[in-house]
């Protein structure tokens, strides 16, 4: 009997060190494919009117999204820790990029002041401050420890985050950057906070606040010569403005309908014939229901669905805080862009402007999201899982 407990031993751990999350990787590929598959089937009858190249977005697109791949492999194999040297020159260049907008080097297009010419370069500023935000607020809150649950410690967090949205507002005029922005910083602060209660009361009474506020408009407005309070009303009654503001709205619902539960077929869409404006972008999910019906939509929100899951397994898993609340940064942003977006679509909500990740056309959008996916692939890079190493 000695011999039998001499004989078994207990088994002993291994750690684990060489983890990469293919699965992350897997699936972003996944939906870039199938954004571009669906951007060409959007846009090749107009390109082929305006430029006559049917592949005229859809090159520009594949070659920009190939190449932030190969970026995002590339930042997956730096460690992530380096940026807390640089949290402080993140922050201002963010700051500074939006400012400069206002100056001669802004660009205007389509009706919007929001493009950065530097050079050969042009871009959005405002998705600099979205990676400023995240990586920023992620070292504050690192640092404060457990000093976060003071009043002090939430003005400084929310006065930093807000400071990157007012920005966004005021001198690149777009609120739904400044909204992304300022839920970022509102949803970090909640995830490193102790206290749960303060955030569910202050939320509630933001609804509330908002309900009424659209309850007042409703009743009281029927035109304005604000835009946002435009979008407000064609929001509440599409089929009033359906010639003017309404009418894109309005055509993005026929494409859905239109495709039924199995669709019309990859390429047989007929909105995208002109009907709804710049489809290729923020409405390019109608087209994917009406050529891949609701079932395709599905599919692509369960994409979506999963890539988030593998952000969120990552947060769980991270080596320590500062990756852990820069992936949760990451969680947010992607999910809010999606959800602002199918929620346009469908009338839900507002016109935002705002793209669908991965899968809209636009080359600034899909450069800082790989570059926020290749942070995600370093933090999950450094995991550490601890396996029993069995004896034979």
């Amino acid at each position: 009997m000695s011999r039998e407990k001499k004989a078994i031993k207990k088994p002993k751990t291994k750690k684990k060190t060489d983890y990469y999350d293919y699965s992350l990787l897997a699936v972003i590929i996944l939906l870039t494919c199938f954004g571009l598959v669906m951007l060409y089937s959007t846009s090749s009858y107009m390109a082929e009117l305006n430029y006559g190249d049917d592949m005229y977005y859809f090159k520009k697109q594949a070659a920009i999204s190939f190449g932030c791949i190969i970026i995002a492999l590339g930042i997956s194999q730096i460690d992530y820790h380096i940026l807390t040297k640089f949290t402080g020159v993140l922050y201002g260049m963010a700051a500074i990029l939006m400012i400069l907008v206002k100056t001669p080097l802004g660009r205007t297009a389509n009706g919007a002041r929001r493009w950065l010419n530097l050079g050969p370069l042009s871009f959005q500023p405002s998705e600099v401050a979205k990676i400023a935000v995240i990586v920023c607020l992620s070292y504050m809150i690192v640092n404060m420890g457990r000093n976060i649950k003071t009043l002090k410690a939430f003005m400084i967090l929310a006065g930093s985050g807000s400071a990157l949205a007012f920005l966004a507002y005021a001198c690149t005029d777009n609120l739904s950057t400044a909204i992304i922005i300022f839920c970022i910083t509102m949803g970090l602060i909640f995830i490193a906070h102790p206290k749960v209660k303060p955030f569910l009361i202050a939320a509630g009474v933001g609804i509330v606040l908002i309900i009424i506020f659209v309850m007042i408009l409703s009743s009281s407005l029927e035109t304005s010569s604000s835009f946002r309070l435009r979008r407000i009303l064609v929001w509440l009654h599409p089929e009033d403005f359906a010639s003017g503001d309404g009418y894109q709205t309005i055509q993005a619902l026929y494409a859905i309908g239109s495709g039924g539960f199995l669709g019309r077929g990859l390429g047989n869409s007929i909105q995208k014939l002109g009907s709804v404006p710049e489809a290729q972008n923020d409405m390019i999910f109608s087209i994917v229901c009406e050529e891949l019906g609701i079932l395709g939509g599905i599919i692509l929100l369960l994409l979506f669905a999963y890539l988030l899951y593998r952000l969120f397994f990552i947060a769980q898993n991270a080596p320590d805080m500062f990756g852990s609340l820069m992936v949760s940064g990451i969680f947010i942003h992607i999910a809010l862009q999606v959800i602002f977006n199918i929620a346009v679509v469908l009338n839900l909500m507002p016109n935002t402007g705002v793209t669908l990740p991965l899968v809209s056309y636009g080359g600034t959008s899909i450069v800082f999201l790989m570059s926020e996916m290749g942070l995600a692939l370093s933090v999950a890079r450094q995991i550490k899982f601890k396996e029993p190493e069995r004896l034979l």
